[in-house]
């Protein structure tokens, strides 16, 4: 029989238990206990300024809905409580030519997400106050939160402080910093851009054995022999390793989260400090490998048929806390693996 929560489920995702909502991203801002108000402003006839009581006194609805993390995560059945953000842009007459919307969230760097007016009209987003009859913690972006059904979590703006209405699109920080996909449907798997290098440039750095600071967003180097590789502190997002040979490989301080990695020979590599978040080891080989201080909520050591092992030496690689942020399934092959007691 097929598993019902398994058409809910986007490609690469792994469900969560309902009582857990893992927190990825931002630090809450330096002066969030300062008093909270949402303005809309921009391209509209009568922009407006809520305050944070006028907003939850107001017209609100609850909402029942799946959340799907950029990291591989997904969490089923999440009621969220506040008002639609389409009502509140009625409220403040938008002009004929506004196309789309810019978030900006009371952060120290400012950061922010942008939608269509196409995506708003068609997904509804809310600005929420209130997950599971509880009110948004600071930590989960309270006390005002965007919520997008049916795009990556990272469009669900926290910290909401202001709109601006525009008539051109204006890329949010993890868009534009750290290359993630500006429209963020998990079921296209739109994670993040493609690099900007050309693949001159590309091959010219592969016979160099040296990508160290890089950023190559979906590299593709599978089956490709690269012992030796320098990556330190590279930005590889989603990069496609699968099957290579990367023996003594240097990824100390890169982001590899997503990254392919499975059935790989990492003998000696070096993980230390590295966003491993979402990455795929399945039978890779990883004897020796480090991972100090490493990153892996949502990365993968075995399949589901529990066929496709990563092979380690004989001392485990990870602490407790490491194996505390993967899945049950990867907790449960490490436990057994190097008889770790929960």
């Amino acid at each position: 029989m097929n598993d019902p929560k398994a058409s809910r489920l986007p490609p690469r995702q792994q469900l969560v238990k309902a009582d857990k909502w893992p927190l990825v991203g931002e630090l809450p801002p330096s002066d969030w206990d300062r008093p909270w108000t949402l303005s809309i402003e921009g391209g509209c006839s009568a922009p407006r300024t809520w305050s944070l009581t006028e907003l939850q006194q107001g017209f609100k609805i609850d909402q029942t809905l799946d959340i799907h993390c950029v990291t591989r995560w997904s969490k089923f059945d999440m009621k969220v409580t506040g008002v639609p953000l389409l009502r509140l842009m009625k409220e403040v007459r938008p002009n004929s030519d506004i196309k789309f919307a810019s978030f900006v969230a009371r952060s120290d760097r400012n950061h922010s997400t942008s939608l269509s007016l196409k995506d708003i009209q068609r997904i509804q987003p809310m600005v929420a106050w209130e997950v599971d009859g509880v009110p948004l913690t600071k930590e989960h972006g309270g006390p005002l939160r965007l919520i997008t059904p049916g795009k990556y979590f990272y469009k669900s703006l926290k910290w909401l402080e202001r709109i601006e209405l525009l008539v051109q699109d204006r890329l949010g920080y993890w868009e534009r910093e750290s290359g993630y996909h500006n429209h963020a449907d998990p079921w296209k798997e739109e994670r993040y851009i493609a690099s900007q290098l050309s693949k001159k440039e590309v091959s010219t750095l592969i016979q160099k054995l040296d990508i160290t600071q890089q950023k190559l967003l979906g590299f593709d180097v599978q089956d490709r022999r690269l012992d030796g590789l320098k990556a330190q502190g590279s930005k590889l997002r989603d990069s496609n390793f699968r099957s290579a040979s990367l023996i003594r490989a240097d990824f100390r301080s890169a982001n590899l989260s997503n990254a392919n990695l499975a059935h790989a020979d990492l003998t000696g590599a070096k993980f230390d400090d590295a966003d491993l978040e979402g990455a795929d080891f399945c039978g890779a080989n990883l004897s020796d490998a480090s991972f100090r201080n490493a990153s892996l909520f949502g990365a993968t050591f075995i399949d589901e048929q529990n066929q496709q092992a990563a092979k380690f030496s004989s001392e485990n690689p990870l602490t407790s806390k490491q194996i505390s942020m993967l899945t049950d399934e990867q907790q449960a092959y490490f436990r057994k693996r190097f008889h770790v007691s929960e």
